[in-house]
């Protein structure tokens, strides 16, 4: 049975119109009481738990805004700590205790470990294609401009022929604990070292490419396929392309928006391929032959006799691949416009009011529909 959640600031003991320091101040107390590590009582465990996702919600403007407006489902938690990046203990919600004390109570938390690998950041740039590259696909190259790990040293941040030392003032931890007292009780600090800067290691000969750092900027071009079918605004992800993760962490991911330039003839609608094609009302009253352009060269097409405004023809599989199918093709649309002449010759006029006088005026209602009047009459012959 899953336990209806409480209202957020009835957990924090806060009024909905609460600024963010006295929902801060009333986060602190809370924290403090129910901590894991000083509360043993059953149940304080939970408590914590319910007072960080209240705190993690309600410090953020975007998700108090959207639990303001939704409620719990405006904000997805899935029913707890697990919401909030996959944390299923305590120690998912470490950062925000921490910003509070500095480091755990008693041992409880500890500081995050400063050379531990970190994952490079995501770029993200844009490419233009022509209205053609984005149907049929094409093979690009792209400017981009990262950090990347240095070449020299691999980013070791040592000269090639050289090698780091362990930190003896914090024995390769990267981290420091100082013990501390206050009101609160007995608090533990873990501080980056102040001799490594958190490395752990000690760069004796720094690499003279990246003076140490282990990462440069690059300008690099990269090839990218692109796939036939892909449509205007769609966004390419390109694992691992992104920039260099420091201390052994993975490279982010390179995301490209593409941006399709439109086609003097034809447009696009999903994956069809939509092409204006404009007869006469000869044309269009006797039927025509006439040559299409497509993608894929000319195509003969049958204008029937009788063709108005507004009707469409198709040529099929003379459109947009599918993405998912590279063996499917959309159709090739005709839009028939009927263009009635503007001007005429006196030879011309003449030809047309002799054909007018033998054509039926024209019907102003649906066809098959019958007028009041010949219902009128109906009804008196039935």
């Amino acid at each position: 049975m899953t336990t209806k959640k409480r209202d957020y600031y009835q957990v924090l003991g806060v009024s909905r119109s609460a600024n963010e320091e006295e929902i801060r101040k009333a986060f602190r107390k809370l924290a403090l009481e129910y901590h894991p590590d000083r509360n043993k009582t059953e149940g304080a465990a939970e408590k914590f738990k319910e007072v960080s996702e209240a705190y993690q919600i309600l410090s953020d403007a975007n998700k108090r805004t959207a639990y303001d407006r939704f409620g719990h489902a405006g904000v997805d938690t899935n029913g707890g700590a697990q919401g909030f990046g996959g944390f299923d203990t305590f120690s998912g919600f470490g950062d925000i205790f921490e910003a509070f004390f500095g480091s755990g109570v008693g041992g409880g938390f500890g500081a995050r470990t400063a050379n531990a690998p970190t994952r490079g950041a995501d770029l993200q740039t844009s490419m233009t294609l022509e209205f053609e590259e984005a149907v049929f696909g094409a093979e690009k190259e792209i400017p981009v401009d990262r950090i990347e790990s240095c070449e020299r040293c691999k980013g070791s941040r040592s000269e090639p022929g050289t090698s780091s030392s362990r930190c003896a003032n914090c024995n390769g931890s990267g981290q420091v604990r100082r013990s501390q007292s206050s009101m609160f009780g007995q608090f533990v600090q873990v501080a980056a070292c102040n001799a490594c800067g958190g490395e752990g290691k000690i760069v004796s000969s720094p690499c003279n490419q990246c003076k140490g750092i282990g990462r440069e900027r690059r300008s690099r071009k990269l090839a990218i396929t692109v796939p036939a079918g892909i449509e205007d605004r769609a966004k390419m992800r390109l694992t691992a392309e992104g920039e260099a993760g420091n201390f052994g962490g993975g490279s982010g991911d390179l995301y490209v928006v593409v941006n399709v330039k439109e086609h003097p003839l034809f447009t696009r609608e999903g994956n069809e391929i939509v092409y204006t094609h404009r007869v006469n009302v000869v044309q269009a009253a006797l039927g025509t032959k006439v040559e299409i352009p497509t993608l894929d060269g000319f195509e003969k097409l049958d204008i029937p006799a009788g063709i108005q405004t507004g009707e469409t023809l198709d040529i099929k599989n003379k459109g947009v691949p599918y993405l998912r199918d590279k063996k499917k093709r959309g159709d090739f649309l005709i839009d028939i416009v009927v263009v009635t002449p503007k001007s005429l010759d006196d030879k011309q006029r003449t030809l047309l009011a002799q054909l007018g006088e033998t054509l039926d005026e024209p019907s102003n209602r649906p066809e098959g529909d019958k007028g009041w009047f010949d219902k009128f009459k109906e009804s008196l012959s039935g």
